[in-house]
């Protein structure tokens, strides 16, 4: 099968030649999966005197060697005609964005002689995408050639596409020289491309961090001179470009486009804030730079899919990238020449919390990486002093669930250039998981509850239910943490005498017989 028109590798100004050949053999190996479904669909669209092709991602991906059983097309054909052809092509179709000019359908493995794996499809009528001043949404308008529905794409990479059936490669704007280049440019000038399109500044510094490719000169200095464009863009398409950007495979090299273009000054303003002035004694350190290092440590730590933490984890990237957002509020100079950020991480995890509602993410995001920002600096000290049983059992309860991903977040915020310190952080760190095992397998931590329930309480105390049962399992609790399982005799003596105590500090006799309920 022959996936290639004669003379479609464009040739360059710079000898690239043996990179793009590089590039099509790649190719070529990947659509030779996939074209048999695009084939069946082009000759349908054909049939009914339409243009199809295979566009965007899909493309891009198959040059360097990455397969997609998500298709992307686009056509001249409108919804309304797409849609049954669609219909006899798939197992299953729908029209959720018609709105935009686009219909979907799939279809599933092995039924047609297909791919192993189901093949899902979506079609675009040929488009352009652009915004009014006063509006968060894109005005749809359809266009009527390939050449101009590529031209409106965000980056030439993404620009090029495959005719179906014919299988003629399209590329009007040298997306496969750029790519083996490895460099971001727009197929227009960049300040018209953002302009329509303010969220492609942040697809920009996505790619950036998904491909590793460079931005172009032209592109990042629109950015800059364009940024507070990206205002006008919903919270949420701005989440959804953060974070595949940070589970991307180079999310240091994205977040920096972000700080140095002034887009993380609307987006995220609390990264850049943490570039705080290198006094000439460097009495502390670069908190920003510090912050990119414990994120890449982060993500080292990262486990693959059985571990404790699979990776990408988007919860541990956040917290490692925000855990220091409170230090630039709790900065303080001190006499002799210190400075100190007292009670940072609670202030950070209050300013955590805050931009991630305001970026729209999810209520259990915003509240376990709050909570790993609070308690990120809970373990120092340990190092210096023995910590009780109490004080593991009590690290391991505060954590709960994110005990794996405070373990990787402490580890990774150690990045002390002096190595002994470094080493006696870590030797600690490695006494402290030890004991936490130790003491799990005794003690079952990660389901610490009193030796009594809520029954056996209110038997022990003759009482019935109330406010009271609850302060007497409170009281229980603290016991466990303290001293350990202690056996439900002599929790229920402890807390006979707790309760005594109670009824003696207020005044109230109670000679009342154990298991005899209050009025």
């Amino acid at each position: 099968m022959h996936l290639w028109h004669p003379g479609a590798v464009p040739t360059s100004p710079d000898d690239h030649r043996p990179a793009l050949n590089q590039l099509q053999r790649r190719a070529i190996e990947v659509l030779a999966t996939v074209a048999p479904d695009a084939l069946a669909l082009g000759e349908r669209f054909r049939e009914q005197g339409h243009e199809l092709a295979l566009v965007g991602g899909p493309v891009r991906d198959a040059f360097l060697g990455r397969t997609s059983n998500d298709l992307d097309f686009a056509t001249s054909a409108s919804p309304d005609q797409a849609e049954p052809l669609l219909a006899a092509w798939g197992d299953a179709h729908w029209d959720i964005g018609r709105e935009f000019g686009t219909v979907g359908a799939r279809r599933f493995a092995g039924r047609h002689g297909a791919a192993s794996a189901d093949v899902v499809v979506e079609v675009t009528t040929y488009r352009t995408d652009e915004y009014d001043p006063t509006s968060r949404k894109p005005v749809v308008a359809f266009g009527d050639t390939l050449e101009g529905d590529l031209s409106r794409r965000d980056f030439t990479v993404n620009a090029m596409a495959l005719r179906v059936p014919d299988l003629v490669f399209v590329d009007p704007f040298d997306g496969l020289g750029d790519l083996a280049r490895r460099v971001l440019r727009t197929p227009v000038d960049p300040r018209q491309s953002f302009d329509d399109d303010p969220l492609r500044m942040m697809r920009a510094a996505r790619f950036v961090a998904q491909l590793g490719f460079r931005l172009d000169d032209d592109a990042r200095a629109a950015i800059v001179d364009m940024a507070e464009r990206i205002t006008i863009v919903s919270a949420e398409r701005v989440r959804d470009e953060l974070t595949k950007l940070l589970l991307a495979e180079h999310p240091r090299a994205g977040l920096e486009v972000l700080v140095d273009t002034g887009l993380a000054d609307h987006v995220l303003p609390e990264l850049p804030a943490l570039r705080l002035e290198i006094d000439e004694h460097h009495r502390h350190k670069d908190v920003y730079e510090h912050s990119l290092m414990v994120l890449e440590k982060a993500v080292a730590l990262e486990t693959g899919p059985d571990g404790a933490v699979p990776g990408p984890d988007l919860v541990l990237r956040l917290a490692a990238l925000l855990h220091d957002v409170g230090k630039p509020r709790t900065r303080r100079f001190e006499e002799g020449g210190g400075v100190s950020f007292h009670h940072h991480e609670v202030v950070g995890a209050k300013m955590a919390a805050k931009r991630l509602k305001a970026l729209r993410f999810d209520k259990q995001t915003v509240q376990d990486v709050a909570r790993l920002t609070e308690l990120h600096l809970r373990f120092h000290g340990y190092g210096e002093g023995e910590w009780t049983d109490s004080a593991v059992r009590r690290y391991v309860t505060d954590a709960g669930p994110l005990l794996e991903r405070l373990h990787r977040l402490t580890r990774s915020d150690s990045t002390t250039r002096n190595q002994r310190k470094a080493q006696r952080l870590s030797r600690a760190y490695d006494d402290l998981e030890v004991r936490i095992a130790r003491l799990r397998e005794q003690e079952e931590l990660a389901s610490i509850r009193p030796d009594l329930d809520g029954t056996q309480i209110m038997a022990a105390l003759g009482i019935g239910p109330g406010r009271v049962v609850g302060e007497a399992y409170r009281f229980l609790l603290e016991l466990r943490l303290d001293r350990g399982p202690l056996g439900e005799d002599a929790a229920r003596a402890l807390l006979q005498e707790w309760w005594a105590a109670r009824q003696a500090d207020s005044g109230v006799s109670d000679d009342r017989p154990t298991g005899q309920p209050t009025d």
